[in-house]
């Protein structure tokens, strides 16, 4: 960004703060006299109108004036209750994703950029009038020269380059409060807005947005609750998408759905098991679920369909943040929170030396006043952020994938009860979960994941006996009195390497011949518990 676009970038920022009145904002923060100073010298600090409207109310209306990129970070930051006051997180919930489409010659222009020739030889029919658009990207109706109807999402011209020269001001704006401010340690606003870049980089792949699409797809595939729309990849770019087109009725829209006859209570219940079965079962969740991304596809009003659309953001969790997040709930569920407590400091999430005592009383404290309510009242989605806003409190580090799963969740809650206030959230996740527990301990997963993970194992396994036998070498050749019992324990160790070798090779044997691998498997387990160590 060059240097007269950045003056003219922050000229246009001040004159903004001036016109919503949110320089009140900088008296509590001494240190930035200076820039108060820099805000006194205009003419509009002494001509503009008097402001009655909550703060709140102004900081939305700012974020709006300022243009696309920050009506998306508002966005993001009313996901993040954590972290702002509730009347903020509250307005800033009420921004919304809308601006004007670009020209039609612009569309047809990137496609002829991007495919070498014009929308009229792609496709049978194209609409050149975009029926949505938002700040990264618009959507045109199309028809394939095979019939099928598409939607065709093509990003807007130059929006790399111009959000590029917006994140610079970001991130002046966040090192500023950083340096200043006594609420960075909490607000962390440069952890903030790399989280924040990181996401909107992403949202600019629109090939990251199809694969995204095509993956959940192949999840779901045969579901009876869910469609997810199927990706034309001869027709995808970085910058253009092109996907089946959802018919459906919009989430929110409970009249229309009452009125085509679906059973509301069963459409909350299924969107929570599609929630959770993604999270727990797929390990790959659409990360934004806000009522404009989902529809209910009716075409058998007994069946109905949940519809997702725009997957530029997905979630994913490691199989241990998964281990210790389902324990944790589990835990809640049993009122135990000294377990949640040790749960949260094994897993890393707050520092090894946290004192558990202190912890788990602060744990009890936000969760008794939850956990007493009846289960139809209970907000999983509330009470993350509760244990989160806890443990930041004995500095737990940013968790960008946690915190995309809260947001989530909290969305999801949100839909699933305004479908049906009595939703009993707990009792509708509990069969995902005490599925995806059993099969934590189930022998026949055990066998998949080691066979997948089959020749890491080996590689280990191959590098392992050489290093016992040096151990057991220099055992032999000590110079101490006795070494008897170090000799009996690198033996057993020894042991234990070749017999689960045995039954590793027996195990990924599974897939090619069975007698053979469970001839294997018997030996490796014989070794095991009935060998002796090898001297």
């Amino acid at each position: 960004m060059n240097q007269l676009k950045l003056i003219q970038r922050l000229l246009k920022i001040k004159g903004v703060i001036l016109e919503f009145h949110l320089d009140e904002l900088l008296e509590d923060v001494p240190k930035l006299k200076y820039f108060q100073w820099f805000l006194l010298f205009s003419f509009k600090k002494w001509f503009r109108d008097d402001q009655n409207e909550p703060i709140a109310v102004r900081i939305r209306k700012a974020m709006e004036k300022l243009g696309p990129l920050y009506v998306k970070f508002g966005q993001s930051l009313s996901t993040r209750p954590d972290l702002l006051p509730d009347d903020i997180a509250m307005e800033l919930s009420k921004l919304q994703d809308d601006v004007p489409p670009f020209e039609a010659a612009l569309a047809e222009l990137e496609i002829v950029n991007a495919f070498g020739k014009p929308s009229s030889e792609l496709f049978d029919k194209f609409d050149p009038v975009a029926f949505a658009s938002a700040s990264i990207a618009q959507a045109h109706s199309a028809q394939l020269k095979t019939g099928e109807e598409v939607i065709v999402k093509i990003l807007r011209p130059n929006i790399i380059e111009s959000l590029e020269d917006d994140f610079a001001i970001l991130f002046l704006l966040a090192k500023l409060v950083d340096g200043y401010s006594k609420e960075s340690k909490r607000l962390r606003p440069l952890e903030v807005v790399t989280d924040y870049q990181k996401t909107v980089l992403n949202e600019l792949d629109l090939m990251r947005e199809a694969a995204n699409c095509a993956q959940i797809g192949r999840n779901w595939q045969g579901s009876d609750i869910i469609k997810v729309p199927k990706i034309y990849w001869d027709f995808c770019r970085q910058n253009i998408l092109v996907q089946e087109r959802i018919f459906g009725i919009p989430i929110n829209d409970i009249e229309a759905l009452e009125a085509a006859g679906i059973d509301i209570k069963q459409l909350a219940l299924n969107g929570v098991e599609i929630f959770f079965t993604q999270v727990f079962h797929h390990n790959l969740f659409h990360a934004d679920m806000h009522p404009g991304n989902v529809f209910v596809d009716i075409t058998d009003p007994k069946k109905p369909l949940y519809a997702a659309v725009d997957f530029g953001i997905v979630g994913s969790l490691s199989e241990k943040d998964l281990r210790y997040l389902a324990r944790s709930f589990s835990s809640f569920i049993n009122k135990d929170y000294k377990k949640i407590a040790q749960l949260f400091i094994q897993s890393g999430w707050v520092p090894k030396d946290t004192r558990e005592d202190e912890f788990e009383a602060s744990i009890r404290t936000v969760c008794d006043p939850i956990a007493d309510k009846p289960l139809k009242d209970i907000s999983f989605g509330q009470l993350l952020l509760r244990l989160f806003q806890t443990a930041r409190d004995f500095k737990m580090e940013n968790q960008p994938q946690l915190v995309q799963l809260e947001k989530t969740l909290l969305n999801i809650e949100g839909l699933g009860r305004q479908l049906y206030p009595e939703l009993d959230f707990i009792s509708a996740a509990g069969p995902v979960l005490k599925d995806w527990e059993s099969k934590q301990t189930n022998f026949k997963a055990l066998l998949k994941k080691i066979q997948n993970d089959g020749p890491e194992i080996r590689e280990s396994l191959e590098q392992l006996p050489q290093f016992a036998r040096q151990l057991m070498d220099e055992g032999y050749s000590s110079s101490l009195p006795d070494n008897t019992e170090l000799k009996t324990i690198l033996g057993s160790i020894y042991k234990s390497i070749i017999g689960m070798g045995v039954l590793i090779s027996g195990i990924i044997m599974l897939n090619y011949t069975v007698f053979t691998a469970w001839a294997f498997i018997v030996v490796g387990l014989m070794i095991l518990f009935f060998g002796k160590p090898i001297k």
